[in-house]
């Protein structure tokens, strides 16, 4: 059903966890107890349709028009059910592949479903603005809508910076993509990329960007912040 592509653009700074083969590993679950800013949080609909759509063409052709490499660390923000992973997994053949998701009762199904399909992953119940992992974890961070639809999405976006290594990908949705699916919540939401400079567009494909980590953004800001606390 799909189709690999190559490992050699991050071989040499993505390990897999505990150091073995990916794909020996066995699904893992870690269901902490929530963590970051409470808000109202709403499930959306299984719609066995979408699922299929997002599984067999939207993964593959948003890899295919953002160009993105193989043998990465991977991790989904808002997994859900995991229906974008299998296919991640495939395309990709990524070095480390982790999904995150406040919902413990979706990240089971998202278990099973990985289970199923022989694809290992790691699995964490957690708030994207409170992401249980080390700065610089990983090469690409991939958002099919979530901070679209939660509150304080700077918060998520620098939390975000932070876990991906210098250089890394931060691949999500347009406003487009957003409204196309879910016309009525996301009606009037944008996403606020100034309080990420840091994130500088890279590539744009109609339904979905990518913007690359710059490590001299992040180190001039920093600069003028200390600059600005002197005085």
């Amino acid at each position: 059903m799909w189709r690999s592509r190559d490992r050699s653009s991050f071989e040499d700074t993505a390990t897999a966890p505990g150091g073995g083969d990916p794909a020996r590993l066995e699904v893992s679950l870690v269901l902490t107890p929530k963590s970051g800013p409470a808000d109202v949080y709403e499930r959306f609909p299984d719609v066995p349709r979408r699922n299929l759509f997002q599984e067999v063409l939207e993964v593959p052709v948003l890899v295919y028009c953002l160009r993105l490499p193989g043998g990465a660390r991977i991790v989904e923000i808002g997994c859900g059910r995991g229906v974008a992973l299998p296919p991640l997994a495939a395309l990709l053949q990524p070095r480390r592949l982790a999904g995150v998701d406040i919902d413990p009762d979706l990240l089971r199904m998202a278990r099973e479903r990985l289970q199923r399909l022989q694809v290992a992953a790691e699995l964490y119940r957690a708030d994207v603005r409170a992401l249980p992992f080390a700065s610089g974890s990983f090469d690409i961070v991939l958002d099919f809508g979530t901070c679209y639809h939660i509150a304080d999405p700077a918060c998520a976006l620098r939390e975000i910076v932070r876990v991906l290594r210098p250089g890394g990908l931060f691949v999500c949705e347009t406003v487009s993509s957003q409204l196309l699916s879910h016309p009525l919540r996301t009606r009037g939401q944008r996403l606020p990329w100034v309080a990420v400079p840091e994130l500088r567009l890279e590539q744009q494909a109609i339904l979905w960007k990518s913007r690359r980590k710059e490590v001299n953004v992040g180190r001039e800001l920093g600069a003028v912040r200390e600059l600005s606390a002197c005085r």
